[in-house]
């Protein structure tokens, strides 16, 4: 379950007050006559089964509740009523599976306009995957990929293409592209850094790596690998999954690629440039594509169900 809290101004009381009593996936409807400031009107309070939520805040939308009065929304830890449990049956699908797209839209709207933070953690994943290529271990290479932020901007961009939202998705592949650059370019730095110092050399680069060649020799694997990754990411993010989201972040090597570029860098070796610019290319378009599919696939579904649902109800 999840809970609407509105400002309802009293020119749509009587549109917005009947949708949501008439709704059966709606229960605990609390209503606080001219109690809500800026903007003025009822403060209301309802308890939403997760599934029926997309499509209510999409008739919100249409009635202009957005622009005349306010709408939030919170995940509920638990609602342990029966009134809980019916609106759950009369919701269409399954809890776990609802998608609620303002929700997903204004997520993606916020990694499009990333701080300070998302640059610090892609320049320290992508330092973490280069000392992993000079040391060749295995456990640092999962390390900076836990530690990489750049799946927010790949989600982004597959709900722009998704939804339609032309400008969401050139900001998401805009920003991504400058975020990886800036975070090659300042390791690359460091990288030389290490190399007049001594503590990195040329044959750290080049010599057979065992365990962390795999990053720069992208091979038809590694785009099976980035489709699947593409999928689990995204249901991840439409289902709130946050621990099924660290696996995809483990599982697809656009940081490690992206530090050994900035090492074929500091040692000018175009093999490795190249093979790492590859192997990052097709990891984000894999992701992309796939990411994009699948949110279409399942805009579609919700729709349909959606349908059905409305025809069913009284009017």
């Amino acid at each position: 379950m999840v809970q609407l809290r509105l400002s309802v101004p009293p020119a749509l009381r009587d549109t917005v007050l009947p949708l949501l009593y008439d709704d059966p996936a709606v229960r605990n409807v609390v209503v606080l006559r001219d109690a809500a400031r800026d903007p003025d009107g009822d403060a209301v309070l309802a308890d939403v089964a997760r599934e029926r939520a997309g499509g209510l805040l999409a008739h919100l939308d249409e009635l202009g509740l957005a622009r005349s009065g306010a709408v939030s929304l919170q995940e509920l830890t638990a609602a342990p009523y029966a009134g809980a449990v019916a609106a759950e049956r009369a919701a269409p699908g399954s809890p776990e599976d609802g998608v609620i797209w303002r929700v997903v839209e204004d997520q993606a709207q916020a990694a499009v306009r990333p701080g300070w933070g998302f640059h610090a953690f892609l320049w320290l994943a992508v330092a973490l995957a280069a000392v992993a290529v000079v040391t060749d271990s295995s456990i640092l290479v999962v390390g900076a990929m836990v530690v990489g932020p750049e799946f927010s901007l790949v989600a982004a961009a597959c709900v722009g293409l998704a939804l339609r939202r032309p400008r969401l998705a050139a900001r998401a592949a805009v920003v991504l592209v400058t975020g990886f650059a800036l975070a090659v370019a300042v390791v690359t730095v460091l990288a030389l850094l290490a190399r007049v110092g001594g503590w990195v050399t040329v044959d750290d680069v080049l010599a057979p790596r065992p365990l962390t060649g795999f990053i720069w020799r992208p091979d038809r694997w590694s785009l099976v690998v980035a489709l699947l990754a593409g999928i689990a990411g995204v249901l991840s993010t439409t289902s709130g999954r946050a621990s099924a989201l660290v696996g995809v972040f483990i599982s697809v090597t656009t940081v490690p690629a992206a530090g050994n570029l900035a090492l074929g860098l500091a040692v000018w070796s175009p093999a490795e440039m190249g093979g790492s610019l590859a192997q990052l290319g097709l990891n984000l378009a894999g992701m992309v594509v796939a990411g994009t599919a699948t949110l279409l696939g399942q805009r579609a579904y919700w729709s349909a169900m959606s349908s059905r649902r409305t025809a069913r109800l009284p009017r």
